[in-house]
C-alpha cells in the first residue's frame, strides 16, 4: 500500500504529459512485476488505426521515451485482433497468449467514447486479480490526471497542445537550450550522432486555407485542420511537441536533433500532407518555416525568425520548407539584432 501511495503522489506531481507517461509505466512495472510495460498512442492514419509507443520500460531497466525516426505510423492495430475487438466493443481490457506462452494485457484509457491511449503489460505468468486491481487503480488516476492536463493544455478542435502551452514550453526550452539534453529522469544518456544536436522551432501554415472555407464551407475547413493535426502527430517523433497556434497555423518544437534530421522530419510531414487525399477537398499543401533555438533568446525573436522563413516559403510558391539561417546565409533575408520588444507579426 505504501508503494502504491508513493506512486500516486509521484504521478500527480507532474505537469507534463511525457513525465506523467514515464511515471505511470514505472508504477505499473513495479506493481505488476511485468517483463515489459508500454504506453501507446492509438492514432488514425489514412483511415487505419495504428499503435505508436510513447514510453516503455523492461524489467531491470529505467523507463524511457521512445523515438520514431523512420516516419512510420507505428504498428497496425489489425496485428492485435484481441485489442482491436476490445476497442470496437468499448471494453476495459483485452488479453492474448502468444505461442511461447507470453501473455499480453491491454488496458485502453477511455475518455468518454474515445480511447487514444493504451497501456500494455507483457509477462510469462498470468496476471493475478490483485495485480489487475492495483493496475486498474493506477490507470484510473492516470486517466483523470491526464484529462485535467488535456483540459488546460489542449485545443478543443484538433486535440493538439494549445497556444498557452506553447508559450510555456518555448520559454522553458529557450532557458535550457544551452544545457546538454540528457535529461528526462530515468532515461539513459543519449549518444551524440554526427552533427550538432539542437532544438528547433517550425511554424506550419495551411496554403490557401481561406479558399477551402469559401468553397467548401467551415465544416470541411475544420475537417482539414483535424486531418492536418493527425498528420502532424504521425509525422513527428514522440519527443517532439505539436501545437495549434491559431486558425490554420501550427507550431512544432523539435527536440534534440541535427539540422539534417530536422530538414528530413519536416519535409516528411510536408510530403505526407501533399500526398494525402482530403475528403471532398482533395489536395491540400502546407508551407513551413523553421529556425534553430538559441540559448536565452527572446521568444518573440525566435518565433519571428521562423515566421520570416514561413513568409518566404509562402511568397515563393508555397508547399515548401524554408530554414531561416539558410536564407540569411544566402543573403535572401537580413539578420536583425535581437530585440526583446521586436514585433514580427
Amino acid at each position: 500500500m505504501d508503494s502504491l501511495l508513493k506512486h500516486m503522489v509521484d504521478m500527480t506531481g507532474h505537469r507534463d504529459h511525457t513525465m506523467l507517461d514515464l511515471s505511470v509505466i514505472s508504477a505499473v512495472q513495479e506493481l505488476a512485476g511485468a517483463t515489459r510495460t508500454r504506453i501507446m498512442t492509438i492514432a488514425t492514419v489514412s483511415g487505419r488505426l495504428y499503435l505508436r509507443t510513447r514510453a516503455s520500460i523492461v524489467a531491470g531497466k529505467t523507463a524511457r521515451v521512445e523515438e520514431c525516426l523512420d516516419g512510420s505510423p507505428g504498428e497496425a492495430l489489425a496485428a492485435y485482433p484481441e485489442l482491436e475487438r476490445c476497442l470496437e466493443e468499448h471494453g476495459g481490457s483485452a488479453e492474448s497468449i502468444a505461442p511461447d506462452g507470453t501473455r499480453t494485457l491491454w488496458l485502453p484509457i477511455w475518455f468518454g467514447d474515445k480511447a487514444s491511449t493504451c497501456l500494455e503489460l507483457c509477462d510469462h505468468k498470468p496476471f493475478c486479480s490483485d495485480t489487475i486491481h492495483n493496475v486498474a487503480g493506477i490507470v484510473a488516476v492516470y486517466r483523470n490526471f491526464q484529462n485535467l492536463l488535456d483540459y488546460s493544455e489542449r485545443d478543443s478542435l484538433t486535440g493538439l497542445l494549445n497556444r498557452k502551452t506553447f508559450d510555456d514550453q518555448l520559454a522553458r526550452m529557450l532557458h535550457g537550450a544551452h544545457e546538454p539534453e540528457g535529461c528526462v529522469p530515468g532515461m539513459p544518456e543519449r549518444r551524440q550522432p554526427q552533427g550538432e544536436e539542437k532544438q528547433w522551432l517550425a511554424v506550419v501554415d495551411v496554403d490557401h486555407f481561406k479558399a477551402v472555407n469559401d468553397k467548401f464551407g467551415h465544416l470541411y475547413g475544420d475537417e482539414v485542420l483535424i486531418l492536418i493535426a493527425n498528420l502532424l502527430q504521425s509525422s513527428f517523433r514522440a519527443q517532439d511537441r505539436v501545437f495549434r497556434f491559431g486558425g490554420e497555423e501550427f507550431v512544432v518544437l523539435l527536440r534534440s536533433t541535427t539540422l539534417d534530421n530536422a530538414w528530413k522530419i519536416i519535409e516528411r510531414f510536408r510530403t505526407n500532407v501533399e500526398r494525402h487525399d482530403f475528403p471532398q477537398v482533395g489536395r491540400v499543401t502546407v508551407s513551413v518555416g523553421f529556425v534553430g533555438i538559441r540559448p536565452y533568446e527572446s521568444p518573440v525573436v525566435t518565433l519571428g525568425h521562423a515566421d520570416q522563413a514561413l513568409y518566404h516559403a509562402k511568397s515563393t510558391g508555397r508547399n515548401r520548407v524554408c530554414h531561416y539561417d539558410d536564407l540569411v546565409s544566402h543573403g535572401v533575408l537580413q539578420a536583425v539584432a535581437s530585440n526583446d520588444t521586436a514585433e514580427f507579426f
